[in-house]
């Protein structure tokens, strides 16, 4: 399964849920769209979509598509969609709806044709069932993009990373680099969150490219995203990162 995308990208995925995939991807797409670029975005599969006139709507491509400024449709930016907050292979199950790759290629290609650059935001950890024989690691192979590892500040972060960065080192994927998202510097007196970002560098060989404050008025839903969110990520050429090699 491949899905052939033309131009630069960069596939957003993170070592669990709720460690903030979106809210790097959008703080992302700020800092392209400010730089003049035409940036498209895709959050290809997602659950607990809430149901709004008779449309199913995800919060996180609802975001996506504000911070990007993207001139798609949301059911093209977000093409398959379920309400039960549950892993995607779940909610295909208890829907009867198979997740539709074709699909998702096809609304990918779709925003690729106008774009100088792609986002795209997985859902869940890499080992998150999409029906009973893929994971999302799957979907990262048939994207092909560079990936962007969004981890947790605190204890326990350095082994789910090095979980996630071996699996996608062992599938052959290239892995652009580490955001730690989260991290507060009055709370440097643990010595877990003081000494983790030097760690997640040095033990998965790769660099945090940028370390992202936690923000009590971070509110993507509501388009809310703080200046120093957006100043925390500004550090990184990511259109360099988004090229493939030559």
């Amino acid at each position: 399964m491949k899905f052939n995308l033309k131009k630069p990208g960069l596939f957003i995925t993170a070592t669990d849920t709720e460690v903030g995939k979106t809210v790097v991807t959008c703080a992302i797409a700020t800092v392209l769209k400010q730089a003049g670029l035409t940036v498209g975005v895709s959050k290809p599969i997602a659950s607990g979509c809430r149901l709004d006139l008779k449309e199913l709507v995800n919060e996180d491509a609802e975001a996506l598509a504000h911070f990007s400024n993207c001139m798609h449709p949301l059911h093209t930016i977000n093409p398959v969609r379920y309400r039960p907050a549950v892993a995607p292979a779940v909610a295909a199950a208890k829907s009867g709806r198979a997740v539709d790759f074709e699909r998702i290629g096809k609304a990918m290609r779709e925003v690729d044709s106008t774009s100088d650059v792609m986002l795209i935001e997985g859902v869940g950890g890499l080992l998150a069932p999409l029906d009973e024989k893929r994971t999302v690691l799957d979907l990262v192979r048939a994207v092909g993009y560079p990936v962007v590892v969004v981890t947790r500040p605190n204890l326990g972060t350095l082994n789910h990373t090095a979980m996630t960065v071996s699996l996608l080192k062992g599938a052959g994927l290239r892995l652009a680099g580490l955001v730690v998202n989260g991290f507060d510097p009055e709370e440097t007196h643990d010595e877990s969150i003081a000494t983790n970002p030097q760690w997640l560098a040095k033990q998965n060989h790769t660099k945090v490219l940028a370390t992202v404050p936690r923000c009590d008025g971070v509110d993507v839903a509501n388009a809310k995203l703080p200046t120093a969110v957006a100043e925390a990520v500004d550090v990184v050429d990511w259109m360099k990162l988004a090229k493939r090699p030559a």
